[in-house]
């Protein structure tokens, strides 16, 4: 699946605002916004986000969103 899907989907999913992503997994909370704009998403950052993306269950506050 396209990264730009798997993230739209990552973030409705999650209940993740697309900038709160952004700062997560990139230090960029503009990430979701230029690839919607047409930003182009070179092979390294893309494995960073699709890693984000896996571990993101993993992680504490991520969690602690769920059990609310």
């Amino acid at each position: 699946m396209h990264i730009k899907r798997l993230i739209e989907r990552f973030l409705r999913d999650q209940g993740l605002p697309p900038t709160k992503f952004g700062r997560l997994a990139a230090r960029d909370p503009r990430l979701v916004l230029d690839i919607r704009m047409g930003r182009e998403i070179r092979p390294e950052m893309e494995e960073k986000l699709r890693a984000f993306m896996c571990s993101y269950g993993e992680r504490p506050d991520a969690q602690a969103r769920h059990r609310q």
